[in-house]
């Protein structure tokens, strides 16, 4: 470890990174390039079939992936955030029992049935998305915030307390700081679930991966499945990694 407290890169780590790069350097081909990989795909194509899906452009619909489930997420976290600051307060902790069952429906709802349920009341698009994927993604952010909160030392709290600050002031000063980490997981584990759950969007006409992997199934093409299918893994993969960074830093910084 550096005087500055940074971490440098070992040997053992080697393998990571470069597993890290391949993995970017492949997504940027398939996104931008992805003729190049016609090779890997002819085996999966019907003789006469297409290969690429060339419907519409692979960057395009991953950056509308990308924006449906950073949207859906955004407002999922803020949302289970601020339950679960809610619950851990002294005036709200009777709540938690409710709050819990609550969230704990929203992990278990099938998507798809949310999706059948909200599409009548709000049609089809983005919105009945939003709503199924920020169901699904509260969970792990609920209860991560939760634990992190929890797990802030009480003598910390005290002394702030014992400073003069008021709780709104232990929270955005103490509380939060030191539970980011945690949080920062929670909100990991549900990016990395919206990123693969937001495929179905496409059966309700939003626009996303899923449009690759259901022209695949309609028309029995194995290699738009794949296509699809290999750019969503490789999103989850790389977002989860960037993000996990964030808590590794985060969690030195408390450190």
């Amino acid at each position: 470890m550096t005087a500055h407290g940074s971490v440098r890169p070992t040997r053992s780590a080697l393998p990571a990174y470069v597993a890290r790069a391949a993995a970017l350097a492949l997504l940027l081909v398939l996104l931008l390039r992805p003729a190049w990989l016609q090779g890997w795909f002819a085996p999966f194509a019907d003789n006469g079939a297409p290969v690429i899906y060339d419907r519409a452009s692979l960057l395009d619909l991953t950056l509308a992936h990308l924006g449906t489930v950073a949207l859906s997420s955004l407002i999922g976290t803020i949302v289970a955030v601020a339950a679960g600051i809610a619950v851990t307060r002294p005036s709200g902790a009777d709540f938690l029992p409710l709050a819990r069952s609550v969230v704990d429906i929203g992990q278990t709802f099938p998507p798809v049935a949310v999706l059948a349920l909200a599409v009548p009341a709000v049609g089809f698009g983005l919105k009945p998305v939003l709503i199924a994927l920020v169901l699904y993604g509260l969970l792990p952010v609920f209860e991560s915030t939760i634990a992190g909160l929890e797990d802030v030392p009480r003598d910390v709290v005290d002394a702030a307390r014992g400073m003069g600050m008021s709780g709104w002031q232990q929270l955005v000063s103490v509380e939060l700081p030191l539970a980011f980490p945690v949080i920062v997981n929670g909100i990991r584990l549900a990016v990395v679930i919206n990123l693969g759950t937001a495929t179905i969007g496409s059966t309700v006409a939003a626009r996303g991966l899923g449009d690759v992997i259901i022209a695949g199934l309609q028309t029995s093409n194995t290699a738009f499945v794949l296509q699809g299918g290999v750019i969503v893994g490789l999103l989850a993969v790389l977002v989860s990694d960037a993000i996990g960074a964030i808590a590794r830093v985060a969690s030195a910084q408390r450190a």
